[in-house]
């Protein structure tokens, strides 16, 4: 018997139809026929063969590992099973942080060179300005004292206007230096964080996220370099998006502004990035192990303290 009849004959041994079946598994009833009838090129790719495979069998009471050993040579080998040659985005990321900061710390030894000379540099001048001034004094203290020095009235009406505007200046410099201030406080209290409530297990990990200080607007961008199953639902199970999810389409953007609760459903976790409000969401499962991962985001309102 292969692997298509034996899952179509505990399916049927458990009373379930494929409409059931779709609903559990979250995979379209047309990719589960094609599983039962040993048509696996039906499906969005060959590298959804061995997640389908596992969905269908632990939804119908069958150890997927068994299983899939027991028919290996039934399920075609992929590109996608040998090691990824690529870093995952995370690891880029991290791989570029490390560039960065040894760049920075190559740069070191010029900054502390410059700041040196910098500083001979100010000792030589302040000490050649505190000569000139002796200089100057002595030179008025030689001064005759028969000599008579007349100070022209106007010159404190211009000293007091010139106090005048100076004040001024200060003052409208301090406000602006308020009001900035006061811009980048609103601007940090309105910045959005997405944070980890719980962390899912399992072949398929269901995780809970939270989104605090998200504002009025909710808008996610979808982003991927290959293929990927996406399930995107809002409020009341409400359904924004469900297909296969390529490269040609990206980037994805959605407006969820009002959702109080977003369900995302990923077959290939590993190839999409999910961006909210401009935070890229970080997978809380490893998505090259896990592919298939479904989330469940929280919307908080109110700010972060």
């Amino acid at each position: 018997m292969d692997i298509g009849a034996r899952l179509k004959e505990a399916r049927v041994s458990k009373g379930m139809s494929l409409d059931e079946l779709q609903e559990i598994t979250k995979i379209q009833k047309r990719y589960l026929a094609a599983i039962e009838e040993g048509k696996l090129e039906i499906l969005p790719g060959k590298f959804y063969a061995k997640a389908f495979i596992k969905e269908y069998a632990n939804a119908v009471g069958i150890d997927p590992s068994e299983l899939l050993e027991e028919h290996k040579e039934e399920i075609p080998e992929t590109k996608e099973e040998s090691p990824p040659v690529e870093y995952s985005r995370m690891q880029r990321a991290k791989k570029e942080s490390v560039e960065k900061n040894s760049k920075l710390f190559s740069i070191f030894p010029a900054i502390i060179v410059i700041l040196l000379i910098l500083a001979i540099v100010f000792v030589i001048w302040f000490f050649n300005g505190s000569s000139s001034k002796g200089d100057n004094a002595a030179k008025k203290e030689k001064l005759d004292d028969t000599e008579i020095i007349i100070n022209n009235p106007n010159d404190k009406d211009k000293e007091s206007s010139a106090t005048e505007d100076n004040n001024k200046n200060e003052k409208s410099t301090n406000s602006d230096s308020k009001e900035k201030q006061k811009d980048m406080k609103q601007e940090n209290e309105s910045q959005a964080e997405l944070t980890v409530v719980e962390a899912g297990t399992g072949s398929s990990p269901k995780s809970t996220l939270e989104l605090s200080n998200a504002g009025d607007e909710i808008k996610l961008v979808f982003e991927t370099d290959s293929r990927t199953w996406l399930d995107v639902k809002g409020d009341q199970d409400q359904s924004l998006y469900s297909s296969t999810f390529e490269a040609e389409s990206s980037p994805l953007e959605l407006d969820l502004s009002g959702s109080s609760q977003i369900y995302l459903n990923i077959g290939n976790a590993s190839d999409l990035k999910v961006t909210i409000n401009g935070i890229e969401l970080e997978y809380p499962v490893d998505a090259n192990q896990y592919v298939h991962q479904q989330l469940w985001i929280n919307i908080n309102d109110q700010e972060i303290e």
